[in-house]
């Protein structure tokens, strides 16, 4: 998305998971610790990949957007489909988006990347154009 900005990808945190559990000095159960709510949001919310989870191997992993921001109001903290942020994006001045990835079978679930969307990272320019809605290009989509 255009206005996608402040980027923190956790990938270097869940590769040292990932090895500490391939080495057994963190037991399994305590990574695959998915609450119900967050399998739920996968569920109803959540973006298919192609990764399968590096845990069971069994399903493939899904993306779960959780919105944050005080425009949000009673809002925040929802799981949102990622067709939702750019209208949202628009809307809003700013807000933070958490992207967690779970797996519905064993129950492992990573935060994997963080930003900020809203109209304040838009140029004047930027938001006079009709494209500037119709952008949908975020930048994990390309580990899918």
């Amino acid at each position: 998305m255009r206005t996608q900005r402040q980027v923190i990808d956790y990938s270097l945190q869940r590769r040292a998971v990932l090895r500490d559990v391939r080495y057994g000095r963190v037991p399994t159960l305590e990574v695959c610790d998915a609450s119900p709510y967050l399998r739920n949001a996968a569920t109803y919310h959540g973006e298919p990949t192609d990764e399968r989870c590096p845990i069971c191997r069994r399903d493939n992993l899904t993306l779960v957007h959780y919105v944050y921001g005080e425009e949000l109001k009673q809002s925040a903290g929802q799981a949102r489909k990622l067709a939702e942020l750019p209208v949202l994006a628009m809307t809003l001045r700013e807000f933070q988006v958490f992207v967690v990835e779970v797996c519905r079978s064993c129950a492992w679930n990573h935060l994997i990347e963080r930003y900020v969307l809203g109209r304040d990272g838009l140029s004047e320019s930027d938001a006079d154009t009709p494209l500037a809605a119709g952008s949908s290009s975020h930048g994990g989509e390309g580990r899918r």
